[in-house]
């Protein structure tokens, strides 16, 4: 299954936004990730961005940047959001109200707590009314989401934003689940090759002779393992190094995706 890449967004500590971002995976600006970002993810109306979970601006900062970079009407634009976790500290919240005499749960927390959270977030904030998917899969959630969203590409021939986002939870439930830093990115994918960015061609195939794919940068790798939706940086890589690559990605334990990156002509 072949798709184009139309928009890029990025968010992490050290990687804010995708011209930053892009040039430390290139390996052309230094990695600081000491500094975490506060996303004002601009394109929230004021009322539903006060309302908002850390986990829903994350995702809106980077789908927004992915957006605009793509050129395309968000309107337009199916999505796709996946995480590993979801609205974890709003779980959190409601777990600790529960756990008192009174056990009130704010109706904002409430309506906040369901796993497309930021996908009905980012429909109120743009007026979208296409098609809309938020799945988990653990620690497979973006290879599993990255799936759904260039077969969705290429089956229904329509543009689909992927975001994938995940936020560590606070304690105790980071101890159970941990997932040590924050990460979000979005890609925005048509079936059409022109004016693309590059093209990504993606197969499913048994894990039987191909390797996970790494990160040849130790803190680069670190990020990936430490947060389940950084599984996407060696896909990142390959788009920041402009040239040809080929990435294979876990997706339940017997399985792989395999990624085959190609720049396209500017």
């Amino acid at each position: 299954m072949r798709v184009g890449i139309l928009g890029v967004g990025l968010l992490s500590a050290g990687l804010e936004g995708w011209p930053t971002g892009r040039e430390v995976l290139a390996g052309t600006r230094r990695f600081d990730p000491h500094r975490l970002p506060d996303p004002d993810a601009s394109l929230l109306p004021p009322n539903e961005r006060r309302r908002s979970s850390d986990c829903v601006r994350w995702a809106v900062q980077v789908a927004q940047e992915a957006i605009a970079q793509s050129g395309l009407d968000a309107r337009d634009v199916a999505t796709v959001f996946a995480s590993s976790g979801g609205e974890m500290d709003v779980l959190d919240k409601l777990c600790r109200a529960l756990a008192t005499t009174e056990r009130i749960v704010s109706p904002t927390l409430f309506h906040q707590s369901v796993h497309n959270t930021a996908a009905g977030y980012w429909g109120i904030a743009t007026s979208c009314q296409q098609s809309s998917t938020a799945l988990s899969c653990y620690d497979d959630s973006c290879a599993a989401g990255l799936l759904e969203a260039v077969t969705f590409v290429c089956v229904e021939e329509h543009p689909v934003l992927f975001v994938a986002y995940d936020l560590p939870a606070p304690d105790p439930l980071n101890k159970a689940r941990t997932i040590a830093s924050a990460f979000a990115a979005a890609l925005v994918l048509v079936p059409s090759v022109e004016g693309a960015l590059a093209t990504v061609d993606v197969t499913l195939t048994a894990a039987a002779g191909h390797e996970v794919t790494t990160m040849a940068d130790e803190r680069c790798e670190q990020l990936r393992l430490d947060n389940p939706a950084a599984r996407l940086l060696p896909v990142l890589h390959a788009l920041a190094m402009q040239r040809p690559g080929a990435v294979s990605l876990n997706l339940l334990d017997d399985q792989r995706l395999l990624v085959e990156v190609e720049p396209c002509p500017r």
